[in-house]
């Protein structure tokens, strides 16, 4: 499996938090013109990202003293359907945000290429691929997000297990976390799926310890084969596991921003498929947890011939709409919002993983450490590789498996269909 090899890697935000801020009439002052630009994202109302849209801010005041930028946070919720009205009116942000993956690449026609604008950036920023599509870069990478496993220690302390020593295969797993619920009355498994999302993390987050090298690599490149004896293991588990009591009660009713993670986070459950980003990662477990209990474990094996590592990709970037008036100035926003200083400082306020290859996150702590360790052999994220359209189908079948509404075979087969039409 191709390995990426990164320098010093620092910590920062991605993915989905919740909304923040206030949404903001797409049809009123919404795009730049003239000496001013606006940029529309979901962490610019964020307390944590206070600091980093500062510097950003003056970074690119030292350039054009005279131009007015103006940050709009949208809520996460409402983002993309807000940003599609945009797209089709033709007006809008001069400038916005995207997670990386099918998000950007479903709307890369309402995007300008950066690539000859972002050229001096590219060796020191890591996560470019995640922002691509036909060559072509469309975004700049802010942070790596990344679905590391997260587990308590403390609960296997109380359940007579080896907190430095977690279970390797998924057997192993499964006789730990019975030994865990019994001491402890913990679930396995924190798990919130009430949007859909608990499946994309689940299969990203367990999908390197079933999956053969070659069929992980075909996934990625677009070559998916839905109902492969190791694909359907993964959603197989999914199911047993909601079946088995493995996930806390009510997953499908339970939402991942924030419930799922306040269920790990106060000890009722011994394990969450996690973030990398300032929602659900290693920093919030750190501060409810304590430190010395968060733990980092690999995807345990499933499968002999698979290679578990750590899935990420670049989180979330920021991009230039087509329609701007001045596709350099907006470029040279976005090289700001991506500088060392701004990065710098998300990564001391909010924490994750940055895009920044030269900021030291040495001193993140035990579970960041552990997390970095990883990533010069991680692989892109599956669900990544996925289009918004085939994420959202597979965000509803995956109720329906939890429910029991629906069979594996019934619900790959339907992915398999749409990931064709795609």
């Amino acid at each position: 499996m191709k390995q990426r090899a990164l320098s010093a890697i620092a910590v920062i935000t991605a993915l989905a938090s919740a909304g923040c801020g206030s949404a903001a009439d797409p049809g009123s002052d919404s795009g730049g013109s003239g000496d001013k630009l606006v940029v529309w994202d979901w962490k610019s109302g964020d307390e944590a990202a206070a600091s980093y849209i500062e510097r950003a801010k003056a970074d690119f005041a030292e350039r054009h003293p005279d131009v007015e930028v103006e940050f709009v946070a949208q809520p996460f919720d409402q983002y993309y359907n807000l940003l599609g009205t945009a797209i089709q009116s033709g007006e809008g942000p001069d400038v916005m945000m995207f997670n990386g993956g099918g998000q950007l690449r479903d709307r890369v026609d309402a995007l300008l290429p950066l690539d000859d604008y972002v050229a001096d950036d590219r060796e020191r920023l890591a996560g470019w691929e995640a922002f691509s599509q036909d060559g072509h870069v469309y975004a700049a990478p802010v942070t790596l997000q990344g679905h590391p496993i997260y587990y308590n220690k403390a609960l296997y302390e109380q359940a007579g297990l080896d907190p430095e020593a977690p279970a390797t295969t998924w057997d192993d797993l499964a006789d730990d976390c019975e030994a865990i619920t019994d001491a402890t009355g913990a679930a396995c498994f924190a798990q919130g799926n009430k949007e859909g999302y608990g499946i994309q993390f689940w299969l990203s987050g367990l999908g390197s310890g079933v999956l053969t090298d070659a069929e992980y690599e075909a996934w990625i490149a677009g070559e998916r084969d839905w109902t492969s004896p190791n694909v359907r293991r993964v959603f197989e588990l999914w199911q047993e596991a909601g079946e088995t009591g493995l996930f806390n009660d009510g997953a499908n009713s339970t939402a991942m921003f924030n419930d799922m993670f306040a269920v790990f986070e106060s000890g009722e459950a011994a394990h969450v498929i996690g973030l990398m980003s300032d929602v659900g990662h290693w920093k919030e477990f750190n501060e409810f947890l304590g430190a010395e209990n968060v733990g980092v474990m690999p995807a345990p094996v499933v499968n002999p011939e698979s290679a578990p590592s750590l899935p990420y990709d670049g989180g979330i970037g920021y991009g230039v709409a087509e329609w701007t008036d001045d596709p350099e100035l907006a470029a040279d926003l976005v090289r700001s919002l991506t500088s060392s200083g701004a990065l710098e400082a998300f990564y001391a306020d909010a924490g994750a993983i940055a895009s920044d290859t030269t900021i030291d996150a040495s001193d993140a702590g035990p579970a960041a450490s552990a997390i970095v360790a990883q990533i010069p052999d991680g692989e892109p994220a599956l669900h990544v590789a996925l289009s918004s359209e085939t994420l959202e189908l597979l965000g509803r079948l995956s109720q329906q498996l939890l429910s029991g509404s629906i069979t594996v075979d019934d619900a790959l087969g339907q992915l398999a269909e749409n990931d064709q039409a795609d």
